[in-house]
């Protein structure tokens, strides 16, 4: 589990494989920190640590990324040296900040517009259709691993505020229109969901 709060900005030092895939990244995590099968949210999704070192360079961890997760995440885009949002999973004692995320995307949003408003951003989101329904004002959402809350939805599109502090410290702050970004949606949303569902198909 993680809460949707970036604590690096990772770097994609290579790429190997093609159904499945070895990536290698950056990191300013000490390797002693980080166990073999301890999980990392890259960019939202949640992959396991497979090789981790240190060179002249600085520290870099490995994962290995399975046909699936590249065909419904972004992942499948990646190249060298592209920056990633990464957040180490969650441990009892940590302070929650965000909301709680799993680390499971959803699908995949695109970004339809981006606005000034004062020193922050407002960024539109498009979504797909079967995603929509979970998606309300004021919840909660995570975008590439970046813990939001809804500020408008409309149709299958919805609004986000992006302060500055957080447009600096993740990648929210390149984003462009027409970018492609990992949606997961808020697991409350979710359960609710069912739940209705499951009481519509009993009456």
């Amino acid at each position: 589990m993680f809460t949707g709060i970036v604590t690096d900005l990772g770097e994609v030092l290579s790429l190997a494989g093609n159904a499945d895939r070895r990536v290698t990244l950056r990191s300013a995590y000490p390797p002693a920190e980080l166990q073999l099968g301890a999980s990392i949210a890259c960019a939202g999704v949640c992959l396991t640590v497979t090789d981790k070192g240190s060179d002249a360079a600085g520290h870099w961890f490995a994962v290995d990324v399975s046909a699936e997760t590249l065909r419904v995440t972004t992942l499948g885009g990646w190249t060298k040296g592209r920056t990633v949002n990464l957040e180490r999973a969650l441990k009892i004692g940590d302070e929650l900040g965000g909301h709680i995320v799993s680390g499971h995307v959803d699908g995949v949003g695109k970004i339809a517009a981006i606005a000034d408003e004062a020193h922050s951003k407002r960024i539109t989101i498009e979504l797909p259709e079967a995603l929509a329904r979970f998606v309300a004002q004021k919840g909660s959402i995570a975008i590439d691993g970046v813990s939001l809350t809804v500020n408008g939805v409309r149709s299958n599109r919805f609004d986000v505020n992006i302060i500055p502090h957080t447009l600096s410290v993740t990648t929210l702050g390149a984003l462009k229109r027409g970018d492609a970004v990992n949606i997961e949606i808020d697991v409350m949303a979710r359960y609710v969901a069912r739940l209705v569902e499951r009481d519509g198909d009993a009456a």
